[in-house]
């Protein structure tokens, strides 16, 4: 096994902790429900390949895992948080506070998030402009920002389905709301002139301050039951839509890939969304999926290293491995990935 390489202060922390973590003999992974099943793949495969146990790995979204990698080193502390949505720097700052000083950010790939109804529905030819005046809190009307009263889809876009709007979209803490708020809302307020609406009146010391105000007046959303959050995972939307079939869900390319018999998709500014337009960028609502280490476990934990290296390896992560055939797009730079997982790379200041 190549040499161990810590911080002094990771040293320090391992003092008093390896002789308890060396007895936890089954990796801990916890967090991203988008990338739950795309780990228990890997995990069932590890277990039956290596000779170490099956990880265990459990859901409890992107936030919630990255916050508990930082709770600590040892045993008593997860291994791994996998995460739809990338490390903050207040996760890094927690992780720091508590002795956790280096991180390994894998990325294995990317997934869309996906918009759609029940299969027997109308079909929905969607753009980010259409969401956002369709969920936005305000919109701008005659050059200014007026409250939101759009109740059904064709008063949004005289194209779309004559059906009252009502979306299940990802809660705030998960990790798919990132994308969702930054690729669909934040564009379509920029597609319908309110984010310079927004932006006129924003306050701040510099432009970059105003821009995050602005930025931050689009992914105000209306509460009058026209956009519902859901904290839960994918299962709970899709229970969502078979009580109304006329509502609209946000899901994960993989999970709609796995329900098309419930689901029908809607496409995106005219792309349908699948593997092979997420692989050449045509789609235009897509995400990279990660998951961080703690390198002060890896050579404590028995089987972490070997885990994260089978992970990203070209048998399980690559476009002819299994997590391709459940939905996963293969990360054309998966090689780069690999070399810094087997040099142990910590990961950078956040750019």
């Amino acid at each position: 096994m190549t040499p161990i390489k810590l911080t002094v202060s990771a040293l320090a922390v391992l003092a008093a902790t390896t002789s308890l973590a060396a007895a936890r003999d089954q990796i801990q992974i916890t967090g991203s429900s988008t990338v739950l099943p795309y780990a228990t793949i890997v995990a069932e495969a590890f277990g039956e390949n290596f000779d170490f146990p099956t990880p265990v790995v459990e859901g409890g979204g992107s936030g919630a895992g990255r916050k508990k990698l930082c709770e600590g080193v040892g045993e008593n502390t997860v291994d791994i948080a996998n995460s739809s949505s990338r490390i903050s720097q207040s996760d890094i700052d927690l992780c720091k506070k508590n002795g956790v000083e280096e991180i390994l950010e894998v990325r294995i790939g990317y997934d869309g998030i996906v918009f759609a109804s029940d299969v027997k529905g109308a079909d929905f030819a969607l753009t980010p402009a259409d969401v956002y005046l369709a969920l936005g809190g305000k919109v701008a009307k005659d050059g200014a920002l007026v409250d939101n009263t759009s109740t059904k889809w064709t008063e949004v876009n005289a194209a779309l389905p004559d059906q009252n709007i009502l979306m299940f979209i990802p809660g705030t803490k998960h990790g798919t709301r990132e994308v969702f708020d930054t690729k669909v809302i934040e564009a379509g307020c920029k597609d319908t002139g309110a984010y310079d609406l927004f932006l006129a009146k924003a306050e701040g010391a510099d432009e970059k301050e105003k821009k995050a105000a602005a930025a931050k007046a689009c992914n105000e959303l209306r509460k009058d039951g026209k956009s519902v959050d859901i904290d839960g995972d994918y299962t709970e939307t899709l229970a969502r839509l078979d009580a109304d079939k006329n509502a609209v869900g946000v899901f994960g390319l993989a999970f709609y890939q796995n329900n098309t018999d419930k689901l029908k998709v809607a496409t995106v500014n005219g792309v349908v969304p699948s593997v092979e337009t997420i692989s050449k960028g045509e789609y235009p609502v897509s995400r990279p999926l990660y998951f961080y280490v703690k390198k002060a476990h890896i050579g404590v934990i028995p089987g972490l290293k070997e885990y994260i290296e089978f992970f990203v390896s070209d048998d399980m992560a690559g476009p002819e491995g299994p997590l391709a055939d459940y939905g996963l797009v293969s990360d054309p730079e998966l090689k780069a990935t690999q070399d810094a997982v087997a040099a142990e790379t910590p990961m950078g200041a956040l750019e």
